[in-house]
This record gives structure tokens, C-alpha cells and sequence, in this order.
């Protein structure tokens, strides 16, 4: 009962960190889209390499992360050039 009620609590967490990164973007707030993509990456390899996931949750989460990873590549103010230069 307790392993259902942990892996519900992890699951939670790391659906939070998903909709934080997803309104983050949204806002175009990059930077923190960014910290919290890291904050994911590193909880998920945490809790995957911990065997706090079960197979659908690292297949999903997985799956996740490999989408934001190609989404964030190029996701920051610095690759962003000056609404006065872009004519």
C-alpha cells in the first residue's frame, strides 16, 4: 500500500515539474523553462535509477524528456535577436 501511495507522490512531482516547464514556455519565460527542464531531467534520472518508476512511467516520462530536451535546444533569450534588427 505505502510502495502505491509513494510512486502516486512521484508521479505528482514530476507531473508538476511538466506543467511548470509547459507554462514557463507558454509565457516565454526561457530561462525558467529551462531551469525547470534540468530540475525535471534530474528527479526523473533520480527516481529511474532509484526503481521508484515503474516500465509505462519511465517509458512516458522518458518520452517527455526526449521532447523537451529537442524542444529547449535552441530555447533561450541569448539565440533571440532585437525586434529592431530582424527587418
Amino acid at each position: 500500500m505505502f510502495g502505491f501511495l509513494k510512486k502516486t507522490k512521484v508521479a505528482k512531482e514530476l507531473d508538476r515539474l511538466i506543467a511548470e516547464i509547459d507554462m514557463n514556455m507558454q509565457n516565454n519565460y526561457k530561462d525558467a523553462a529551462r531551469a525547470t527542464f534540468r530540475e525535471f531531467e534530474e528527479l526523473y534520472t533520480a527516481l529511474a535509477e532509484s526503481g521508484e518508476l515503474n516500465e509505462n512511467q519511465k517509458s512516458m516520462y522518458s518520452a517527455k524528456l526526449s521532447a523537451y530536451r529537442e524542444k529547449l535546444k535552441a530555447y533561450s533569450h541569448k539565440d533571440q535577436k532585437p525586434y529592431w534588427t530582424s527587418k
